[in-house]
């Protein structure tokens, strides 16, 4: 290892959005950092871009004290095989996110620590914070404890990613993988986005203006949002007109019902059964048709086309589909 850090040198595997901000709070705080990028790809030019050490996974890796895993949830299974055979002296592999660990087959070396370092936030506000001298919570779990002292490494790790400057808050892997499946699903990227999308479509097939419905039920949630974040939901109450706050009493529950009730504890079901993790690998092995197809609808919904006529925006450009990578939601 090198210097007095237990981390010493630390390889990024995976320069997405969670990665490229692993590595730069990571080096900011005064860790040695290399990038493992194949040769030719955006994440090896905007690594170097950024001026960090660059090199082939299969060199990068065998020079790693501390591996942070940062790739796509789909992409590490099919990876892994290929990679074993160099990660001999990696004394402790890093995940953001506890897919892998709790529904994979990954193996590791016998002496090595395996920890979940989870920040909760995007790379974006991870970065940012950073650089204002603040933090995003984390949780901290230990999937194998290995020869030293893995809570030890965990928490400078987060520390190093500005995290404690929030809070850490110690898990397991499997309540930080079920919780976090669970509220992408149910309300931070599944549930917000039917609901807007669905809210809107009723605006407008009822005869409103496009622009406006797309401004009232999508635009103005991020000021609620803020709102909810800064103060709790009684806050955000308390924040609000008494008409709000009356339709949000008496109007809300009808959004959210017995119904309602019954889908959440379904999908929670699904998830801690391994139902969901099944389902998705099967999807990514057999190439993302499901996934591929309902992506397309989605992007063909007129609150897009709400949403570029209340903002004043050209059509945006074909997606290519490419993951950014990182863990689900906070990528």
């Amino acid at each position: 290892m090198t210097g007095s850090s237990p981390l010493g040198r630390v390889v990024i595997l995976g320069y997405g959005n969670q990665g490229e901000a692993h590595a730069r709070n990571l080096r900011d705080s005064g860790e040695r950092v290399t990038v493992a990028a194949r040769a030719g790809r955006g994440a090896e030019a905007r690594a170097r871009a950024h001026g960090f050490e660059v090199a082939p996974p299969e060199e990068a890796l065998r020079t790693a004290d501390t591996l942070a895993v940062l790739l796509p949830d789909e992409a590490v299974p099919a990876a892994w095989p290929e990679w074993s055979p160099v990660l001999g002296g990696v004394r402790t592999f890093v995940f953001a996110h506890g897919f892998n660990l709790l529904y994979g087959t990954l193996a590791f070396p016998a002496e090595a620590a395996v920890v979940l370092v989870s920040p909760t936030g995007p790379g974006r506000v991870i970065r940012e914070l950073y650089e204002q001298g603040a933090g995003v919570p984390a949780y901290l779990a230990v999937h194998q404890p290995g020869a030293g002292d893995a809570w030890s490494v965990a928490t400078h790790y987060a520390t190093a990613l500005g995290s404690a400057r929030a809070r850490l808050l110690r898990t397991t892997v499997r309540e930080e993988t079920e919780v976090d499946l669970f509220g992408e699903q149910a309300v931070l990227c599944g549930g917000m986005n039917a609901l807007v999308s669905a809210a809107y479509g009723t605006l407008v097939r009822a005869g409103y203006t496009p622009e406006i419905a797309y401004l009232e039920v999508v635009h103005q949630l991020r000021y609620l949002a803020e709102l909810l974040h800064a103060r709790g939901v009684a806050g955000l109450r308390r924040g609000i007109s008494g008409t709000a706050l009356y339709g949000d009493l008496t109007r809300g529950p009808r959004v959210i019902n017995a119904a309602s009730r019954e889908a959440l504890e379904r999908m929670l079901a699904e998830i801690r059964s391994g139902e969901f993790a099944r389902e998705w690998l099967a999807e990514v092995a057999a190439g993302r048709p499901v996934l591929d197809r309902l992506l397309a609808e989605a992007e063909a919904d007129p609150i897009e086309e709400g949403r570029r006529r209340a903002l004043g925006e050209a059509a945006a450009p074909v997606r290519d589909g490419t993951p950014t990578g990182g863990s689900g939601g906070r990528s």
